[in-house]
């Protein structure tokens, strides 16, 4: 298990993106699947955060090109949440 304050600083950022849209797919996605992710999905999630709120979006609906550093199946994953119902 990660360092629960760092935890609490990524939940945090997650849900205070800057506009409702994206506190909820970055907010939803962290929440619903952060308890099983390693070290290194945790450091994918912190460096998703530190990227544009357009492009990100972009990324989550599938209209942008993911960059290489984050493609791969953690970015699947954040493509495939259903950001109404947040349950598998």
């Amino acid at each position: 298990m990660s360092d629960p304050a760092r935890l609490a600083k990524l939940r945090f950022r997650a849900w205070h993106r800057g506009t409702r849209e994206m506190d909820y797919i970055c907010g939803c996605f962290f929440d619903r699947f952060h308890g099983d992710w390693s070290e290194a999905q945790l450091a994918w999630f912190e460096m998703l955060l530190g990227e544009e709120d357009p492009d990100v979006m972009g990324w989550a609906m599938g209209t942008g090109e993911v960059p290489a550093h984050l493609a791969g199946e953690q970015m699947v994953s954040f493509q495939r949440l259903d950001y109404v119902n947040t349950s598998r």
